[in-house]
Order: C-alpha cells, then sequence, then structure tokens
C-alpha cells in the first residue's frame, strides 16, 4: 500500500495514488508485522518495482455497461455516501515518461454515482445514506438525520441513528436497491453492518440488490479477535475477525450463505466485482472513506489503533493525523516523547482530551502492517497512570467483539499468549471465508 501523508502537496506520490487508486494495480511496499504476530496472511511475497505497470483496477461503479441494463425502467435507490464515485481516468501513457513533471491537470477526476446515474436517465427515487452521511461530514457516533440532497432533491433517509434499517415504508414503490460504499475491512467500521440491514431489508420485501465492488485496502490479512455472538451490536454483527480479508461484495455472498439475516432469509443479489483485482493488490483509496481516515497511514492503522476508541487514550480525533498518533494526559513524558492537544475540527466536534496535552506515540513513519498491532495497546495500558479506568469496558468490549481482550491485557498476557488465544478461530474463520470470495 502506497504511504501518502499529503497527496495534493507532493505530485510525485499523487501520482502513485493515481496509478494505485484509478488505474493500476502496482504493489508499492513489502508488508511487516510484530514477530510474534499468529496472523493469516493472504500473501507476503507481494513487493514489485514501483515502476512495474499491470493492468488498471476498475471499480464496480466504472463498468456501466455491466449494470445500466439491470437499472433500465427501475425505481431505483442507492446505498451511498461520498466514496460512491465512477472514476474519469486520466491519459497515464505520457505520465509515466516523466515522473518528474506531473501537473494538477492529472488529478484524478470522478463523478458521484447519483449525478451519473440521473444523468443516464436511470429512475433514482431516493438515497439511504450511511453512518457520516450523505456527503461523509458527521462524526463518528453522531446522529445522521434524514433530509433533502441539495444538489439533485432527493430525499436521504439515514441509515445511522433511530433506524439503521430499511423500513417496509421507505422501501415501498423500488425495484431495486444498489449498494456502493467503500468499505476498509475492519469488522467495527460500520459499513458491513448497514450491508446487513439492508440485505435484511430487501430480502424481507423481495426487492433484488446491485452491489458495486471495490477493493478492501486491508485485504492482504486476517487478524484480531474473532466477535462472539453475545457482544452483537452495530460494530459488530457477525462472528468474523476483526480484520475480515473481504470485499463488500464477498462479505455479502457470505451474509447469505452463513444465513446470517435470520429465518433463512437470503438476499437476491448481483455483484459487479472489481476488474483486475487480487486480495494482496496495493489500492490507495482517493477519498477519504470517512471524516477520521484522511490517508492509507490511517487506513493501515486502523485495525489497530481502533482499540483505543474504547479506552481513555485519543488516537488523534481533533488533530490533522487522525489514526496516525495517540495519546492522553495519564501518560507520561518519561514513556513517551511525543505530545499534542487535541481541539474540534471536521470530523471531531468533541475529541477526546479537548484542549489537554496528551503524551504518546507518532506512528506516521511506521512500516505497512499485515498484522493487528497489540504493542502500542499494552504497553499504554501498562504505564496509564489511570489504570483503573483505562478501559471503558463496555465500549471496548463491543469494540473487540469479546470481554477476554481486556481481561487478557489486565492479568498481564503476553501479546504472543494473547494473539495465539484467536488462532483456533481464524483457522476456522479462514477456511469459510474461501467460499464466498470473488479474487484470488
Amino acid at each position: 500500500m502506497v504511504f501518502i501523508r499529503n497527496a495534493f502537496k507532493n505530485t510525485f506520490l499523487f501520482f502513485c495514488t493515481v496509478l494505485i487508486s484509478c488505474g493500476s494495480g502496482t504493489k508499492l511496499s513489502s508488508q511487516t508485522s510484530p514477530t510474534d504476530s499468529t496472523n493469516i496472511k493472504i500473501d507476503t511475497n507481494i513487493v514489485k518495482k514501483t515502476t512495474e505497470i499491470t493492468k488498471p483496477i476498475i471499480v464496480g461503479a466504472n463498468q456501466t455497461e455491466r449494470y445500466l441494463p439491470v437499472l433500465e425502467n427501475k425505481k431505483v435507490a442507492i446505498v451511498g455516501n461520498q466514496t460512491s464515485v465512477i472514476f474519469k481516468y486520466p491519459n497515464l501513457s505520457p505520465l509515466l515518461e516523466n515522473v518528474g513533471e506531473i501537473q494538477p491537470s492529472t488529478l484524478p477526476q470522478y463523478t458521484h454515482i447519483v449525478d451519473s446515474l440521473l444523468s443516464r436517465g436511470v429512475n433514482i427515487l431516493k438515497v439511504f445514506a450511511p453512518e457520516h452521511g450523505f456527503r461523509g461530514k458527521a462524526d463518528a457516533g453522531e446522529l445522521v438525520a434524514d433530509g433533502k440532497d441539495i444538489k439533485t432533491g432527493l430525499p436521504i433517509i439515514s441509515l445511522y441513528g433511530k433506524n439503521k434499517k430499511p423500513s417496509k415504508e421507505t422501501l415501498t414503490g423500488l425495484d431495486i436497491v444498489v449498494f456502493d460504499i467503500q468499505d476498509v475491512g475492519v469488522r467495527f467500521y460500520t459499513y458491513i453492518s448497514t450491508l446487513h440491514y439492508v440485505m435484511q431489508a430487501c430480502a424481507e420485501n423481495n426487492i433484488p440488490m446491485l452491489i458495486l465492488d471495490r477493493p478492501n485496502p486491508n485485504a492482504h490479512y486476517i487478524d484480531g479477535p474473532t466477535l462472539e455472538p453475545e457482544h452483537s451490536s452495530f460494530l459488530g454483527v457477525h462472528p468474523i475477525p476483526l480484520v475480515h480479508a473481504m470485499t463488500i461484495g464477498e462479505y455479502a455472498q457470505m451474509v447469505n450463505g452463513e444465513k446470517w439475516l435470520g429465518e433463512g432469509l437470503t438476499c437476491d443479489i448481483k455483484i459487479i466485482p472489481v476488474q483486475n483485482y487480487t486480495h494482496t493488490t496495493s489500492y490507495s483509496l482517493p477519498i477519504r472513506p470517512s471524516p477520521n481516515l484522511p490517508n492509507d497511514i490511517s487506513i493501515n492503522l486502523y485495525p489497530s489503533l481502533g482499540f483505543f476508541e474504547g479506552t481513555t487514550i485519543n488516537a488523534g480525533r481533533g488533530t490533522e493525523t487522525q489514526f496516525q498518533i495517540f495519546g492522553s494526559p495519564d501518560l507520561t513524558i518519561e514513556k513517551y516523547d511525543y505530545a499534542y492537544i487535541p481541539q474540534p475540527n471536521f470530523g471531531a466536534k468533541y475529541p477526546k482530551h479537548q484542549g489537554e496535552v496528551c503524551y504518546g506515540k507518532n506512528l506516521q513513519k511506521t512500516p505497512n502492517l499485515n498484522a493487528i498491532n497489540l504493542e502500542w495497546l499494552v504497553y499504554a495500558y501498562k504505564n496509564s497512570n489511570n489504570k483503573e479506568k483505562f478501559f471503558n469496558t463496555k465500549s471496548f468490549t463491543l469494540h473487540a467483539g469479546t470481554k477476554k481482550l481486556q481481561q487478557q491485557i489486565q492479568e498481564g498476557w503476553s501479546i504472543t499468549q494473547i494473539k495465539k488465544s484467536w488462532r483456533e478461530d481464524l483457522i476456522k474463520y479462514a477456511k469459510k471465508r474461501k467460499q464466498y470470495l470473488l479474487y484470488k
């Protein structure tokens, strides 16, 4: 995966983004992990020269010739957000000859799928919006209200808040629902929970779904504790590991195949797969999938730092380096040499420890991970001056999907011991996962 700190300020790095996100499956970096990792790697032999150009990745939404006939003369709803776009690929051939002279005019361009389909005469009646809203501007956990899209005038129905599942009333009159959202492959990232509830509602009302698939930037490994059914929530609906290594399309097939919709239901789905993609293909997201995942570094670190959401530790919310740093007033300068002060900003109106000095670590130069790193969490707990309040037990359990991880850390288990306790479930999941894959 390409690490991009500021793609719009560095034209050479942005060129790499263009190649990978909007037209290339080039693999640019090695994958590293802690030496005591017991995760399941999809493939570690993925290092290639940066100059090697392979066939372009083509996301499902771009393959309009494959799904416009399906939508013809249909009453359509879109489940989407700011990532639901159709790319306009630039002509890369002259750029390859002289990388040092990339001009701003070569930046990737795109149109929102709603705008594009409306311009092609598709009869879109409404939009369903997930967490963070249709335009992706709401805080994590913030209520997303129903409304109207200013640009198109279409009604927007929230699937985050009181009603996480489309009601029969909101589905009445529809012939088909299109699902197109960029995911990051982590269980507590709520877009796959939205997928579950949309599939369930469509199955109950005999409405087919069209899923436009997109790459998973964390698809190169499987790791983490497996969710226990008693801890199911919107942060995790199904018994899967924290890092599940599936695309949205593949995951939908698993939901159907494992009968997770309940009452023997299955949803009638048609998937438009990504072309020229495998689970070990590096993929750099050209649009942040949510306000607090601004770049590839944050997306790669998110599975590891997301645990901090259930603790007293701030994981960079209220800064411009979300999920690339962490810290707390309960950590000390004697143990941590990095400090910052969270302040309200885009995506974090009320960040944890707002206005307080937080001591912690800056992880922006961390090599690309292919396993969950527990060292940061365990070390922070051991060095916290407020261990009694370090864990918000309810929140941490919902993020981890189990009570065991908090107990293991508090009892002093080593990271090797903790990860070994995940191993049997990971092996079972990996075998189950193979049945539903669309990509190698």
